[in-house]
């Protein structure tokens, strides 16, 4: 997460160490220098992802087509040019980093309050000054460039170690990020995503031998100077009266910097007097206020050591390396076969959070822009809970007797602190026949595991009994089904006019390109819109979880937002559909889209009868619910060329269904107390 202030410090105070630099150039130096090698460029991807999102809307979330086609034009910029990228993307939350990332998250909180009040005040989306990644972008950037073809790495700690160490063994001409982090590591040179020119391929370099020269420092005195600025190792509260202490004797105090700015160069004073030996640094160690900890500023100064180095800070002979204490961790999962694939495929970006369940049985999810006023709506975190618990399940094999582990999950929702992890219990799914175990979702070949995998993932969504219909739909389509049919069921308070939004969406998705969506123009943005397109991309990453631990038995690609979610589009089909807009109005005007919408809407509304879900209609208008909650079904919808509830056989491919389901005004047996709007298996204590 890099040294607070360093970034911005060096920008103005230390201009030298800013160079500008053509990389089309620099790579044809490599090429004559290295002509066995082509040039490659490393990139931090976790920290370029908010460069990358350039659709002019954010707020809807995410416009998924647009943005695969950026990355597109990202990747082909660089390939004009030779140059090939390498990606690395955070596979881990380190537990020294966990007070900060809660931080942050909390942070975070406060940001999407003040983003929803804007919107319900404005009724549009903030200025780019507000700005906050669509929910699971980094989860969904991962899968987007691996289907553009790219190398793309999951890692098993931090990424900025693993990118300065790749960047540094395999002679790569620079790593691409936004990380002061990489001005400290020994290592390639560090290029600025921020500062980028894509037409051009210029960007800025950060000198590490010119930000030397400006504070008196050697690069050995490198890592010794981040750590004594605060890291993601040594906490900053432990630091404030030694900064003051260096303020006070600093010869370099300047009134026009920020207080921050002449902690940089008070401390680089400090250092630079700081003989390089592992003497100096235990004895700095002890007169340093570092609490009951004395081994912070060791392993803070040994974290930036990358495979292959040797320090004057740290012996040799007492180095304990990450990738050392990586391997010698315990995990969960005691199956070599099992642990190995699951490491191998999060590694390659292959699954999802699966290799975390199985080592450590900790995982976290960090925020949605979702609306904590609104109350109807409980938390994606807690929507997809009994979801990811039937997961687990499969995963450790809960149903083998014994006492099964509890996973900890940092997720973030309103109400939760964040003081601690939240325990929860594996819950068996209901499968027919019984949950099969891993070795045979895994590795055992044939149709009858196909069906068992495609079966034990319905039943993690409570659709085992839906396995005919869905597996008659094209594969993105099921997927967005399956989704869609858990939402109604675990969400009372979602209606007819929600649900045929969400089927128009799919239908009307179909066939549009980048450009067509680029250019569809909202008059409005609606806030509850906003927070169900939130809750419905979450949704997504839950169907890549259980794919992944089910033995995949859908392609990963079919499950991804720009197959079957657009947040412009679902936020026009939102609206008009809560304005009571007639179906053809809704269908674009597609009459061939009548058929599919009757029979994916009425399979959606006969699975939530089975479950004793009644879905009412509640057209809100213009987002606000007016006058008396309305449960009539809107007849303006009836009032199309065709009536509502034909025995449609449509024979496009991937909407054929085979036993299409009567439809009236309200689905299911009777009314549900309204009170009790979402249901929870009980949660073991913490």
């Amino acid at each position: 997460m890099g040294i607070k202030g360093l970034q911005g410090f060096v920008a103005r105070v230390c201009p030298d160490a800013c160079r500008t630099v053509d990389l089309k150039e620099m790579a044809e130096k490599h090429r004559i220098d290295h002509p066995d090698f082509p040039p490659v460029i490393v990139v931090d991807a976790m920290s370029c992802v908010r460069y990358w999102y350039t659709p002019e809307f954010w707020v809807c979330a995410g416009q998924w087509r647009e943005y695969l086609a950026n990355l597109d034009d990202f990747i082909k910029a660089f390939m004009a040019a030779g140059i090939e990228l390498v990606f690395y993307f955070d596979g881990v939350v380190e537990e020294k980093k966990r007070d900060e990332w809660i931080k942050r998250r909390l942070q975070n909180n406060k940001e999407i309050a003040r983003i929803f009040q804007f919107i319900k005040t404005h009724r549009r989306q903030p200025g780019r000054e507000m700005f906050t990644i669509p929910s699971a972008l980094p989860t969904f950037t991962r899968f987007a460039l691996k289907s553009l073809g790219q190398k793309t790495v999951c890692t098993l700690i931090e990424a900025d170690f693993e990118v300065a160490a790749y960047g540094l063994q395999h002679n790569c001409i620079g790593i691409l990020g936004q990380d002061s982090d990489y001005l400290i590591y020994n290592t390639c040179p560090y290029f600025s995503i921020e500062k980028l020119r894509l037409d051009r391929l210029v960007t800025v370099m950060y000198s590490r031998e010119d930000l030397c020269r400006t504070l008196g420092l050697s690069l050995l005195h490198l890592p010794l100077f981040a750590c004594l600025l605060g890291n993601d190792v040594v906490p900053e509260s432990l630091l404030e009266d030694f900064w003051h202490k260096c303020l006070v004797t600093s010869p370099h105090k300047n009134n026009s910097y920020s207080r921050r700015a002449n902690i940089l160069l008070a401390v680089a004073n400090y250092v630079s007097k700081v003989p390089c030996s592992y003497s100096s640094l235990k004895q700095l160690e002890e007169t340093l206020p570092l609490g009951s900890d004395k081994t912070l500023l060791y392993r803070g100064v040994e974290s930036y050591l990358l495979p292959g180095q040797q320090s004057p800070w740290i012996p040799s002979t007492l180095r304990n390396s990450q990738v050392v204490s990586l391997q010698q961790q315990t995990t969960l999962c005691q199956d070599q076969e099992i642990f190995q694939l699951a490491k191998e495929q999060h590694i390659q970006s292959e699954n999802y959070t699966i290799f975390n369940i199985l080592s450590s049985g900790e995982i976290e999810c960090s925020n949605s822009l979702e609306d904590d006023r609104d109350t109807e709506i409980p938390g994606q975190a807690l929507i997809y809970r009994p979801a990811r618990q039937h997961i687990y399940s499969v995963l450790l094999e809960s149903g083998k007797g014994g006492a099964c582990p509890l996973v900890k999950e940092w997720f973030v929702y309103f109400g939760n602190p964040l003081q601690r992890p939240e325990l929860i219990q594996p819950v068996q799914p209901s499968v027919p026949g019984g949950t099969p175990n891993l070795k045979t979702l895994w590795f055992a070949k044939g149709p009858d595991v196909e069906k068992q995998r495609y079966s034990t993932f319905l039943a993690c969504f409570h659709l085992q009994d839906g396995m005919e219909e869905l597996q008659a739909l094209e594969a993105p389509v099921a997927g967005f089904c399956c989704l869609l049919a858990y939402l109604m069921m675990q969400v009372s308070s979602l209606s007819l006019e929600d649900l045929n939004a969400f089927v128009a969406l799919i239908l009307c998705l179909k066939g549009k390109s980048a450009a067509q969506l680029a250019g569809l123009q909202l008059e409005q943005v609606d806030p509850r819109a906003v927070h169900l397109g939130a809750v419905f991309v979450r949704g997504l990453t839950t169907l890549l979880m259980a794919n992944s631990a089910c033995g995949f038995p859908f392609r990963m690609d079919d499950l991804m937002p720009w197959k079957v979610f657009d947040g412009k589009l679902f936020q026009e089909k939102y609206q008009q559909s809560h304005r009571g807009c007639p179906l053809e109005e809704l269908l674009e005007g597609n009459e061939s889209l009548y058929a599919p919408f009757h029979n994916l809407k009425s399979f959606i509304c006969k699975v939530c009868t089975a479950k004793k879900r009644t879905i009412q209609s509640r057209p809100r208008g213009n987002g606000f619910i007016t006058g008396t909650q309305q449960r009539q079904f809107n007849p303006r919808f009836q009032q199309t060329r065709r009536s509502f509830v034909p025995p449609y056989h449509n024979q496009m491919r991937g909407f054929l269904w085979r036993n299409p389901q009567p439809q009236g005004r309200e689905y299911g047996l009777g009314h549900q107390d309204r009170r009790r709007r979402f249901h929870l298996p009980p949660r073991s204590p913490r």
